[in-house]
């Protein structure tokens, strides 16, 4: 059994009490050795002792027992409280003695008001006024200013003393400043505008701004006008918004500098409803001058009017007798477009003008990515304050009942006469009759008046109506009398040749009409698209939608195009197919290409295949080359070429070719192209002819030549398959 080892303190005391030899009487080199050795271990035992000891008496005396903390702790409390009790005394101590400053600066401001405004140092008044304002108003109403501030003299609590005062000032400005107003100082009028907001009565010195800014643009139309003058009404509005536009340009400066940015959208408001009063008051004399009602009545029952447009075309011409004259809805028209057209530019440079540049840019940008920028929720205050006034109402209301249905009425009209009393000019080449250039210049005045009217919403509506009044009422009248031309084609017994000439000269003139039309239109377009009134009479939301409406007009082309080509077709099959029947058959009649080196000789000095093909194509083509536009001559080409080339080819495939004979068809049919490509300036004649000159060129292949290997490995891109080209090969004898 093992025997436990004892501590490291029995062993010091085991060690220290073990008998120690005496180092004197050590003899030999061995003992001393052990005798040094034993000592260095009882040293170190002695040092590891006493610094175990030493740390625990160090530790013993530095730790403080439980009582001494606790009582440490107790004591730190007390004088915590007391230290934050003396702090919380200084605070109320502090706050008090500001309250006193205070409520001393709050008596001696209302003192010194009281006294300024006996002695009528408005100034002085407003600094004193806005001193005890600026004060936190649970000081004013406060207690303390309630006990400490009223005097023998103004018993009152200082808040309502300080309201009696701002009141008082309130009145005395505002009797000043009408005083200036009317007598038009300006100096007194800027000296008490000013004042205004610094005692909190921005809103009524802006009421009062804005009451002196509109009895500067009241209009008073002198007693001797001549209302009768197309130009009044025209100048009264014209006046009006210049006026309006000259005192906010001037004027909103000083209302921002002193009452800060936006503030003068309020005094636009109040100009606005003067605006509005003009507006009516000026448009019911009008209405009541130029007799609208009774003018709307006539062309109601027009068969011109908007409301006829849909219905089934009258051949009855209304009597002139019975319809408004058209010069003088022009005169109504042009007065319409010119009230509205001040209208939009004064619109716009009130929203362009109210706009800071940062919101201006932002909306730009806004605009730039919306697809729809005129749509309610992208228009900025400023669009929105003139969309919602009765002037911008009444003169939508204004378009939309006099402008669009005196303004259809009177193309329609226009349209019309045009048709009744067109006239050709034989003399000019290609021959149209006056119609075309009629109807468009008046078309241009039409849409330019539109667009100068300023209303991106009617400019859309009436673009889609006069788009369709050029394809019915235009278009469709030289439709119709096209129809006439067909049917009395033929229909005279006497001189058929007379009446078919007569006939065809009036068909060609009728399609170069439409040809023309084409043209025009797409000029117009352009012209349009370039008008300045674009860019100066609508806002910049508004640009692409102007811009769309007018590229929309150009949509009649199509119209256009399609009458025009369902119109030739009809004249080509009447007057033209019958004779191109037997054109190749009397072409090729008696000729014959199996030919030996005599044969061939002659049929090349006779060249009668291209004289026989030339004399008959300008039989056909006689009267038309010379009166027809480049482009009906040559849709009219066309279809004389595709009506040919296929019986044409079927003609060719029943006769036989020697080598001598497929050689001169290759020299006829060179000839032929080389002549019909000189009768035009367009050039795609050859590319009508591939397959002709393919089969010419299988025709003139070697005998030995094999066909497939030839048609497969030419590179030609063949329009004839290979069964075609075998049994054209099958053709040579």
């Amino acid at each position: 059994m093992a025997v436990p080892k004892p501590p490291a303190s029995d062993e010091l005391t085991a060690a220290t009490q073990a008998p120690r030899r005496d180092p004197r009487h050590l003899t030999n080199l061995g003992e001393i050795l052990s005798c040094l050795s034993s000592y260095q271990s009882e040293e170190a035992e002695l040092s590891a002792s006493l610094n175990g000891t030493a740390f625990r008496s160090r530790l013993h005396n530095r730790v403080p027992s439980t009582a001494a903390v606790s009582s440490t702790a107790h004591t730190a409390e007390r004088v915590g409280g007391r230290v934050k009790s003396l702090d919380q005394e200084m605070g109320r101590i502090s706050q008090a003695v500001d309250r006193v400053g205070q409520v001393m600066e709050l008596k001696s401001s209302l003192m010194q008001l009281q006294a300024s405004i006996d002695t009528q140092d408005w100034e002085s008044a407003t600094r004193y006024c806005v001193r005890a304002m600026s004060l936190p108003p649970q000081v004013i109403s406060g207690p303390f200013a309630e006990a400490v501030v009223p005097t023998a003299e103004n018993h009152l609590p200082p808040s309502q003393t300080l309201q009696t005062a701002r009141e008082q000032l309130l009145s005395i400005f505002l009797k000043n400043f009408a005083h200036a107003s009317r007598s038009r100082d300006a100096a007194a009028t800027s000296r008490y505008f000013k004042l205004f907001p610094l005692i909190g009565w921005e809103t009524e010195g802006l009421e009062a701004y804005a009451s002196f800014v509109v009895d500067l643009v009241r209009v008073r139309a002198p007693t001797s006008a001549n209302t009768a003058s197309p130009l009044y009404h025209v100048t009264v509005l014209t006046a009006l918004f210049e006026n309006v536009a000259m005192i906010v340009d001037q004027h909103q400066p000083v209302v921002e500098k002193y009452y800060g940015k936006g503030k003068m959208q309020s005094v636009v408001e109040r100009l606005l409803e003067e605006c509005d009063r003009v507006v009516r008051s000026t448009l019911s004399n009008w209405r009541e001058d130029r007799a609208i009602g009774k003018k709307l009545s006539a062309i109601g029952s027009s068969p011109f009017s908007l409301n006829t447009l849909r219905k089934q075309h009258s051949s009855n011409i209304a009597n002139e007798d019975d319809s408004p004259n058209p010069r003088e809805i022009d005169k109504v028209l042009s007065e319409i477009a010119g009230m509205c057209g001040r209208w939009s530019l004064f619109r716009k440079f009130l929203v362009e003008q109210l706009q800071h540049k940062e919101l201006s840019e932002d909306l730009a940008e806004v605009s730039a990515k919306n697809e729809d920028p005129g749509s309610p929720t992208q228009l900025s205050e400023q669009v929105r304050l003139l969309e919602n006034s009765y002037s911008q109402k009444d003169f939508d209301e204004l378009l939309s009942s006099c402008y669009i249905p005196l303004e259809i009425w009177y193309i329609r009209a226009i349209i019309e006469k045009a048709h009744r009393l067109s006239t050709c000019d034989f003399s000019q080449a290609p021959p149209v009759t006056t119609t075309p250039d009629d109807v468009f210049y008046m078309l241009k005045t039409v849409y330019t008046r539109l667009l100068s009217a300023g209303s991106l919403k009617t400019v859309e509506s009436t673009t889609t109506i006069l788009k369709e009044v050029m394809e019915r009422d235009y278009a469709g009248g030289i439709k119709n009398k096209l129809d006439d031309t067909y049917r009395n084609i033929g229909s005279s017994s006497a001189r058929p040749e007379r009446s078919e000439r007569e006939s065809r000269s009036s068909l060609v003139i009728l399609l170069n009409d439409l040809d023309v039309s084409l043209s025009h239109m797409d000029r117009l377009t352009k012209d349009l698209l370039a008008y300045p009134a674009g860019t100066q009479l609508y806002l910049d939301a508004e640009q692409q939608g102007i811009k769309s409406a007018i590229m929309s007009l150009s949509g009649s082309i199509a119209k256009f195009a399609a009458i025009l080509k369902s119109g030739m077709e009809q004249m080509f099959n009447q007057l033209m197919r019958a004779k191109m029947r037997t054109l190749i058959p009397d072409v090729y009649k008696d000729v014959s290409y199996v030919l030996d080196e005599n044969s061939y000789a002659n049929a090349e000095h006779q060249d009668i295949v291209r004289k026989r093909f030339t004399k008959f194509w300008e039989g056909l083509a006689d009267g038309y080359k010379d009166t027809f536009t480049e482009n009906n001559y040559r849709m009219l080409f066309g279809l004389a070429l595709d009506t040919l080339l296929r019986p044409w080819e079927k003609h060719i495939l029943t006769f036989h070719f020697s080598e001598l004979g497929a050689v001169h068809f290759d020299r006829d049919l060179r000839s032929i192209i080389a002549y019909l490509s000189s009768q035009t300036t367009f050039g795609d004649i050859r590319d009508k002819f591939v397959r002709l000159q393919q089969i010419s060129l299988l025709l003139n292949l070697d005998n030995g030549e094999d066909v497939e290997a030839f048609y497969n490995g030419s590179g030609v891109p063949w329009r004839l398959n290979i069964q075609e080209a075998k049994s054209i090969v099958g053709l040579k004898v």
